[in-house]
């Protein structure tokens, strides 16, 4: 009898119909399985992602909380207490007290209307000083490069040292005032009379202070689009045409960049008071940071000292943010208008 051969069946020819069987809800199933895995493949990149971030940001934020947000707090605690920096006496609540004292002491107001002469003058100043020069310095060349580093100077030399140099020269024994009476004449009062020693005292901090708001409008006038100049130059407009129409607007965020720094460094000026004047003569020249750390906190008054900071504090941000406002107001305008 003849054997009827068998017709083998490949491998994969069997898997199919199999796999065409599996039912509807078993590959559903195994759908969800798979977008599952993938979600959490995505969730923990996330996390690894968010760990780095953390990593690069962490030590800056602790740094930054550790160095300002913790001080500052702790000043707007001390404020509202009669703490006087012994560790053994515990800080007692007085309310308003000292910000009252803040604001009816004599001698803390007139060193307020001195710190806000100081910024307010000297922010004028600075701004106008390095303007006109880095109008004067923005194209490069060996002129240029040297009086740059030259001009930047002042800013690397201490606070302190600043003073005792100026000092040296405009003081009643200093060298302006000797070479003055050599030559028949009588000395100035740079910082013997009150009036003559405040704006000397500007004049120092300005110029210690211009050569960063120097290098920002340097930068600055380097965003000015060349080719606007150049139209307006073509149009026939004249360098101060230029520079109010074309070169002014594109240097609109420098200035209030500059602004701001200048007038936070001038509120918070200790340094060159210390060196130059002393707060003298009678106090004419005595700061509002003076006033803390060289009166306040040697005198064991830390929660008058520490009002004190949260006012300046309070000061600077306001000027910050109307700096801001005005900015964005006149920006503001100018789209209205176009």
């Amino acid at each position: 009898m003849a054997r009827t051969p068998t017709k083998t069946v490949p491998e994969g020819a069997a898997a199919a119909p199999a796999e065409k069987a599996r039912p509807a809800a078993h590959r559903e199933r195994g759908g969800r399985r798979a977008r599952r895995g993938w979600r959490g493949w995505r969730g923990w990149r996330g996390w690894r992602d968010a760990g780095a971030r953390l990593t690069m940001v962490g030590p800056a934020l602790v740094l930054y909380v550790g160095l300002l947000v913790v001080p500052v707090g702790y000043a707007v605690y001390y404020s509202f207490t009669d703490y006087n920096g012994f560790p053994q006496q515990v800080p007692e609540f007085i309310g308003w007290e000292n910000y009252e004292r803040v604001f009816t002491s004599a001698d803390i107001t007139d060193s307020m209307v001195v710190t806000g002469t100081i910024a307010l003058v000297g922010a004028v100043l600075v701004n106008a000083a390095a303007l006109g020069l880095a109008l004067l310095l923005q194209r490069t060349g060996r002129f240029t490069t040297f009086g740059r580093v030259v001009m930047f100077y002042p800013h690397v030399l201490s606070a302190l040292v600043v003073g005792f140099l100026w000092q040296a020269m405009l003081g009643p024994q200093g060298v302006v005032n000797t070479m003055l009476e050599k030559t028949g004449r009588s000395s100035m009062p740079f910082l013997s009379d009150p009036t003559w020693a405040l704006w000397t005292l500007i004049f120092v901090i300005s110029w210690s202070l211009f050569g960063v708001q120097l290098v920002l409008y340097l930068a600055g006038l380097q965003t000015v689009p060349a080719d606007l100049v150049e139209a307006a130059r073509i149009d026939g407009a004249g360098r101060r045409q230029t520079f109010r129409a074309v070169t002014w607007p594109a240097l609109a965020p420098t200035f209030s960049v500059a602004l701001i720094t200048s007038g936070i460094s001038l509120l918070k000026t200790y340094d060159v008071v210390v060196s130059l004047t002393g707060g003298g003569p009678a106090g004419s020249t005595q700061t509002l940071a003076y006033s803390i750390l060289a009166v306040s906190f040697p005198g064991r008054k830390i929660g008058l000292a520490s009002a004190e900071a949260v006012v300046l504090i309070i000061a600077a941000a306001i000027l910050a943010f109307t700096v801001l406002a005005l900015r964005r107001r006149a920006e503001e305008g100018a789209e209205s208008i176009g």
